[in-house]
């Protein structure tokens, strides 16, 4: 039987736990020993002293590292970053003003706050008496993830967090291949790989990345047709349409499961639900909540607000969850979907040894079969690619529909441009997106404002520094060993010293006139919906096309989105509150709640109805 994790917690650090009030113990007994002092303390006394050793060591290595980081960064001429804390010990109630902000407030607000009250875009949010540098600097992303990009990692705490749900798939990765060999195999395709773990997984994806095959868009097409067949069905019976829970996630999912694994887990057969206020649905289609694509899609984002909900306690996360494993029952589901996957990819190869495919002719899955045939190696990879492949483009579809419902105009020109390019009925080609900038825009736009992954980390290999603003007379910002620096891409992409005044503002031009030239061109790195550098997303041109496909089909068969608030589940509206907060524009015009696991979603689902084009349209 499995011991719940606080246990485990506990049993792991019962050495350093142990260890002061052991050696309290032992020195009194040689004190009092007669060879030499012979002093015999009391047992209370003896008791009192041992209860304290562990305080007072834990408060002196506290002290140790204080002083030896500052001494560090002195020797480095660096400084350091603005501390915030308050009374409790390793700033529990901040902890928890954080956790209420990641459930129930808007996100990136709490960091805003902070990053105002220190007048830095960077501060020490030192939890639990650990170094956590939060930052929304883009220098020090360019050198994080780009020009020092040696010196960081995802790092032990994040790769511990994140494995319950991805493994050792390429979203978690680190380290050296070789120390990872008894958990993938003895294949000499592996063995002979020698570089880092994240290498080997990127060695191994992009082949399936390139023109030729992000620019098939046969699988895209026939999804979109199913996907807007079923949201015109149900619009014409008079009800509204989750667009992003019922609609665009599963048609991300199919298709990512046929561009990756050659297998469509056909998620869209499952009858589209109704909204919350109707009670009477027909009977024929109450078991579509039990159709397996869906239960797994449902249980994965539940695995991943779970370990969303972990990554701000870090490693003291098993006290919270002192008696059960949270994350436990949605994976159970998520693995009972994927392993079949796995196991007939692995029974395949198997059967049809010796009958290799050429290259072009394999899935991505059929390639990795090759190379290990490691169950929990496959499974790890296929949970990662599933988050980028299908969670990413979902979130920005969804956003870009949710802008074009606010925005009538946007989504005027948009259909002005895909019905000139495109026409009204033919299918958009790889050539037509390169002339399609608006589309471009407006993507780019939304995920400016709300990018698929909008808060990420990374750890420090060594102690380092971080350089300031080019131009500026500051020095450096020191950063110590292994430590975790969180980074916001959500709030870089909304500061108004980085976008100019109108920042918080919806507006696809920005991509397209002067401003593109005063902000971003010369500071691209304030700009990365996809990441950046070395381990940039190899799925982002794949991802754009996906994005663009689905909205020409869309587009040329309906002229107008509303959003449907009576269709939202009340209790994932945003509170009244927001709309009076004057301290934040674009929280003030929200109509849904955006939040965020390790991709953006909408809570609840973005409820929409569409008008049909007529053909007057063209």
């Amino acid at each position: 039987m499995e011991l719940p994790p606080g246990i485990i917690f506990l049993t792991q650090r019962a050495p350093k736990i142990t260890l002061p009030p052991l050696l309290t113990y032992l020195a009194a007994r040689v004190l009092g020993s007669d060879s030499l002092y012979g002093y015999q303390p009391s047992w209370w006394a003896l008791g009192v002293a041992m209860l304290a050793s562990l305080p007072l060591a834990f408060t002196a290595a506290i002290v140790w590292d204080e002083v030896y980081i500052r001494l560090d960064a002195a020797r480095k001429g660096a400084v350091l970053p603005p501390r915030i804390g308050d009374w409790t010990p390793g700033n529990i109630l901040t902890l928890i003003r954080q956790v209420k902000s990641f459930e129930r407030g808007y996100p990136g607000e709490f960091l805003e706050d902070i990053c105002a009250q220190v007048k830095a875009g960077v501060f020490n949010n030192r939890i639990f008496f650990e170094n956590r540098l939060v930052t929304t600097e883009p220098e020090h992303l360019k050198a994080m993830l780009g020009t020092q990009f040696d010196q960081f990692e995802k790092g032990s705490e994040t790769r511990t967090l994140v494995y319950p749900l991805l493994g050792t798939g390429v979203f978690a990765a680190d380290g050296k291949l070789l120390s990872f060999l008894p958990k993938l195999c003895s294949d000499a395709s592996i063995i002979s790989f020698s570089g880092d773990l994240w290498k080997f997984h990127r060695s191994m994806t992009r082949p399936y990345f390139t023109k030729e095959r992000i620019s098939d868009f046969e699988n895209f097409d026939r999804h979109a047709e199913d996907a807007i067949s079923q949201l015109k069905g149900r619009l014409r019976a008079g009800y509204p349409v989750d667009f992003q829970q019922d609609l665009v996630a599963r048609f991300t999912l199919d298709s990512a499961t046929v561009f990756l694994f050659g297998n469509d887990v056909k998620s869209l057969a499952g009858v589209l639900p109704y909204p919350h206020y109707i009670t009477d649905i027909p009977s024929t289609e109450r078991q579509t909540e039990e159709h397996p694509a869906l239960r797994f899609v449902n249980a994965f984002a539940e695995a991943q607000t779970i370990m969303a909900w972990r990554l701000r306690y870090g490693y003291m996360w098993p006290l919270a969850e002192f008696w059960h494993d949270r994350i436990k029952g949605p994976m159970k589901v998520v693995h009972d979907f994927v392993d079949p996957i796995v196991a007939e990819a692995i029974k395949k190869k198997r059967e049809g040894h010796g009958n290799v495919k050429e290259k072009e002719e394999e899935t991505l899955l059929e390639n990795l079969v090759n190379s290990t045939e490691d169950h929990i190696t496959l499974r790890d990879e296929i949970m990662s690619l599933l988050v980028a492949g299908r969670d990413t483009t979902a979130s920005g579809l969804t956003f870009v529909v949710y802008m074009l419902a606010e925005y009538p105009e946007v989504l005027r020109r948009l259909r002005a441009e895909v019905l000139e390019k495109v026409g009204r009925h033919r299918t958009p080609t790889y050539d037509d997106f390169r002339e399609m900038k608006y589309m471009k825009a407006v993507i780019n736009e939304t995920m400016r404002l709300y990018p698929a992954v909008p808060f990420n980390v990374r750890a420090s290999k060594c102690a380092t520094v971080l350089p300031s603003k080019p131009g500026s007379q500051d020095r450096p910002m020191y950063v110590p060993a292994n430590t975790r620096l969180p980074y916001a891409t959500f709030v870089m992409h909304r500061r108004t010293d980085l976008w100019g005044p109108d920042a918080r503002e919806f507006d696809p031009d920005r991509f397209l006139d002067d401003r593109l030239h005063k902000y971003l061109i010369p500071n691209p790195f304030i700009f990365i919906p996809f990441n950046a550098g070395p381990r940039i997303c190899l799925g982002q041109q794949f991802a754009y096309h996906e994005m663009s496909f689905f909205l020409v089909k869309l587009l040329q068969q309906f002229s107008g989105i509303s959003l449907a608030s009576d269709a939202q589940p009340p209790q994932s509206r945003p509170p009244s509150e927001w709309a009076e907060d004057t301290s934040y524009p674009r929280k003030q015009k929200e109509k849904i709640r955006p939040k965020s696991h390790l991709t953006m979603y909408i809570e609840g689902g973005l409820w929409v109805t569409m008008e049909e084009a007529k053909d007057i349209d063209f």
